[in-house]
C-alpha cells in the first residue's frame, strides 16, 4: 500500500493506491497552507487514511510531488542568496539571464578557475573570499558558487565551499553538483536558484516527516524530480532545484498511467499554474536545454514542459487601455474572494457590500490583504513595512483602507512578492461560481465580486460588462482561449517551431472563427488529457477549440499524487575523457582531474569511477537493487587521414523501484 502526496499551490492532494492491483483505493484534498504547511498536509493525510480505513503501518512507501519550487520562481518569491563566482570576466552577469536570477541579490566575481582540460589559471583568493561573505551574509540566506570549468576540475568551488561554510555556516550550492555540462553562466543560474529554494524545501521535507510520524506511518519518503523520477527526502534536501516542474513532471507520469494512452498532449491546470506537455510513446520527453521557470533557463534535467502562470487562482485584471472588454488572467495567484468569504464572511461581505455603493470603482476595491502569523510578521518587520501591518490592525485587512498612501501601496507590493502578504481578488473560481460551474465556496460572495468587477471602465469610461452574469462569462471565455492558446504553443514547440506562432493573425484569426473566404484548419494530432480538479469544467472547451479529442480520466483530480507513486527512481552520472595532447587523456571526474597514457586505461578508470559514484547515489535515492545502462560518444577530427581523439563522454543511467519498508 503507498501513499502518495502532492502539494500544490491551492490544495494538497493524497492517493492510497494499490500497487499489487494497480489501483486508487482512495483519494482527498486539503487546501494548501502555505504559512503553516503541517496544516493541509495532515489534513490530507488524515483525510485519505479515514475514507480508506486502512491503519497506518500498513503503508510501505510514501511518494511527494510538489510546485512550491516551480511557484516560488514563477512568483519571484524565493529566498534571498549570496552570488560567488570565480574566474569570469566582469560581463558574465549580462550572459544566460544570470543578472535577472540574480536580481538585486548580492554577487561578487574572484580571479581564480580553471581551463578546459582542468588546469588552474590562477590562485583562488580565499582571504578577499571570507572577507566578502561575511558582508554578504547578514543579507542572504544561502549562497551559490559557480567556477569556470568547475565540471572539469572542482577544485575551487570545493575550497570556496569550505570557506563559505566555517564563515557563515549557512547552505552552500556548488554548480558542478547540479550538471556535469559545460556553460558556466547558465551553470551559475541553476545554482542561484537552487539556494533560493533550499529553505522552501527542506521546510516541505521536514514538515511532512513529521506528519507522518505522528500518525504512525514508518515508511521511506520519497520526492518526485522534475523528470519525473524518484529521490529519496535526504538527496532533494540538498538539490531542491531538482524538483522545479516535480508536480506537472509527477502528472503526466500519472496521467500515462491513469489513461494507457501512448501519444497525448498532456495539460494540468492547477490555482497557480498550467502545465502542457507531449506524451509521445508512452514517455514524457525530456528537455535537452534545460527546465525553463518563470523565465529562468536552468540546466536541471526536466520534461519538456510549458509552464504558464494561468490557474483558477489567477488574479483578474481588465486593460483600462482598450475601448472594449480585455481581461488579463495571471500570473500572479491570489485568494478567491468567495474562499476567504467562507473564513471571513462579515469582512469580505461588507466591504462588498460598501464598495458596490461606489460610484466610480478605485483600483483597490474588492481587495483584501491577508498577513498569516500576523504577530510573528509585525515582530520581523520595520518602518514603513511594518506601518502597512499595523494599518491592518490583524490578520485580515480590506486594501483601500490600510494602504491609505502611495508610498504603502508599493511597499505591499513588495512584501506581497516576499510572501509576508497575500492578496484576495477576483478570480476565474470566482466566476466559476457566479455561473454554477463550481459550487465550493460562497457564491454569493463570488456574485457580488463579479459584480463589482463588472463596474470598472474601459477607456471610454463605460462598465466592462453590465452584470455579474456577462463578466463570470467573459472571464471563463479568457481563460478558455488562454489555455487553449498554451497548448497550442507547446505543440509548435514540440513541432520545431516556435512559441510565438500562436500570436500569428492567421492562427489567431482560425480560433476566432473569423475566416469566411478562406478554409484553414487548425487542431491536435493527439487527445488532449486535461487534468486538475477544474479540468471538466474547462477542457473540454479547450479541446473543442483546438478541433481535438477531450480526454478527462477517472482521478484527473489527483493524477500528481498518483504519479508521484508509480514512478521510479532514475539516477544519471556523465564524465568526460580529453586530450589536451596527443596520447594524452584527462579523466575529468572526483575532485581532481586524472591524466592517463591509454584511452582504454582512460575510459576504464572513468567507468569504475562513474559506477561507484552511480551506487552511491542510487543508494542514497532509495533504491538500492537497479539496473544500469552505458553510453560512450567520442568525438574525433580527421588530420592527414588519421582520425584523432578530440573528446568522449560517457553516461551511466541507472534505474530502479524505490525500496519499500521493511
Amino acid at each position: 500500500m503507498l501513499l502518495g502526496i502532492d502539494t500544490g499551490g491551492t490544495y494538497t492532494d493524497a492517493v492510497l493506491y494499490d500497487e499489487a492491483t494497480r489501483t486508487v483505493v482512495a483519494k482527498a484534498k486539503s487546501p494548501t497552507t502555505h504559512h503553516e504547511l503541517s496544516i493541509g498536509i495532515c489534513g490530507a493525510i488524515d483525510a485519505v487514511l479515514a475514507a480508506a480505513s486502512i491503519a497506518p503501518e500498513r503503508i510501505e512507501l510514501v511518494s511527494l510531488s510538489t510546485t512550491l519550487a516551480t511557484n516560488a520562481l514563477v512568483e519571484g518569491k524565493g529566498r534571498r542568496v549570496g552570488a560567488v563566482i570565480i574566474g569570469f570576466d566582469g560581463d558574465v552577469l549580462e550572459r544566460a539571464g544570470l543578472g535577472e536570477a540574480l536580481g538585486d541579490d548580492p554577487a561578487f566575481i574572484l580571479a581564480g578557475g580553471h581551463d578546459p582540460h582542468g588546469g588552474a589559471v590562477a590562485p583562488l583568493d580565499t582571504e578577499r573570499l571570507a572577507t566578502e561573505v561575511a558582508a554578504m551574509a547578514p543579507r542572504v540566506e544561502a549562497f551559490a558558487v559557480t567556477a569556470q570549468f568547475s565540471v572539469r576540475n572542482p577544485e575551487h568551488e570545493l575550497a570556496a565551499a569550505a570557506v563559505i561554510r566555517e564563515v557563515t555556516g549557512m547552505p552552500v550550492t556548488l554548480s558542478h553538483h547540479l550538471s556535469a555540462k559545460l556553460n558556466g553562466p547558465k551553470r551559475a543560474v541553476t545554482a542561484v536558484l537552487n539556494a533560493r529554494l533550499i529553505s522552501i524545501i527542506d521546510g516541505l521535507v521536514r514538515t511532512t516527516e513529521a506528519a507522518l510520524l505522528e500518525r504512525g506511518v514508518h515508511a521511506p519518503l520519497m520526492v518526485v524530480r522534475g523528470d519525473g523520477s524518484l529521490v529519496s527526502a535526504a538527496f532533494v534536501r540538498e538539490r531542491p532545484i531538482e524538483t522545479i516542474l516535480s508536480g506537472p513532471a509527477a502528472s503526466l507520469v500519472g496521467a500515462a498511467h491513469l489513461t494507457e494512452l501512448a501519444d497525448a498532449i498532456i495539460s494540468d491546470i492547477g490555482g497557480t499554474t498550467t502545465d502542457v506537455a507531449v506524451l509521445r510513446d508512452g514517455i514524457p520527453a525530456v528537455s535537452p536545454d534545460g527546465a525553463t521557470v518563470g523565465g529562468h533557463q536552468t540546466m536541471v534535467s526536466a520534461v519538456a514542459m510549458h509552464t504558464h502562470g494561468l490557474g483558477g487562482d489567477s488574479r483578474v485584471r481588465h486593460d483600462e487601455r482598450t475601448a472594449n472588454t480585455v481581461l488579463h488572467i495571471g500570473p500572479r495567484k491570489v485568494v478567491p474572494l468567495c474562499q476567504l468569504a467562507v473564513e471571513e464572511p462579515k469582512l469580505v461581505h461588507g466591504m462588498l457590500d460598501l464598495h458596490l455603493t461606489y460610484f466610480n470603482p478605485g483600483d483597490l476595491d474588492g481587495v483584501v490583504l491577508i498577513a498569516e502569523r500576523y504577530e510573528e510578521r509585525m515582530a520581523m518587520l520595520e518602518g514603513v513595512e511594518r506601518q502597512v501591518l499595523e494599518n491592518m490592525g490583524g490578520r485580515v485587512a480590506v486594501a483601500s483602507t490600510a494602504l491609505n498612501t502611495l508610498q504603502l501601496r508599493r511597499v505591499m507590493e513588495r512584501l506581497v512578492q516576499r510572501g509576508v502578504l497575500q492578496i484576495a481578488a477576483f478570480t476565474p473560481t470566482d466566476a466559476s461560481h457566479v455561473l454554477g460551474i463550481q459550487a465550493t465556496y460562497d457564491t454569493v460572495a463570488a456574485r457580488k465580486a463579479a459584480e463589482l468587477f463588472a463596474r470598472n471602465r474601459n477607456r471610454m469610461g463605460k462598465a466592462i460588462a453590465p452584470d455579474a452574469e456577462t463578466i463570470a462569462g467573459i472571464t471563463i471565455d479568457t481563460l478558455v482561449r488562454r489555455s487553449a492558446e498554451a497548448v497550442l504553443a507547446a505543440a509548435f514547440i514540440n513541432d520545431g517551431l516556435p512559441a510565438e506562432t500562436v500570436s500569428q493573425p492567421v492562427v489567431q484569426a482560425v480560433l476566432d472563427r473569423r475566416l469566411e473566404v478562406v478554409r484553414l484548419g487548425l487542431g491536435l494530432s493527439a487527445p488532449l488529457v486535461g487534468l486538475g480538479a477544474s479540468a471538466p469544467a474547462y477542457y473540454p472547451r479547450v479541446a473543442a477549440l483546438l478541433g481535438a479529442e477531450s480526454r478527462i480520466p477517472a482521478h484527473a483530480d489527483v493524477a500528481n499524487a498518483v504519479g508521484a507513486v508509480v514512478g521510479r527512481v532514475r539516477m544519471t552520472r556523465e564524465c568526460t575523457v580529453s586530450s589536451p595532447a596527443q596520447g594524452q587523456f584527462v579523466v575529468h571526474a572526483g575532485e581532481a582531474p586524472q591524466v592517463f597514457i591509454d584511452l582504454l586505461k582512460a575510459r576504464s578508470f572513468a567507468l569504475e569511477h562513474l559506477t561507484a559514484a552511480l551506487h552511491h547515489d542510487m543508494v542514497t535515492a532509495g533504491a538500492p537493487v537497479f539496473e544500469t545502462r552505458e553510453q560512450w560518444v567520442e568525438q574525433t577530427v580527421a588530420v592527414d587521414g588519421l582520425e584523432l581523439f578530440v573528446e568522449g563522454r560517457l553516461t551511466l543511467t541507472a534505474s530502479g523501484r524505490p525500496e519499500l519498508a521493511q
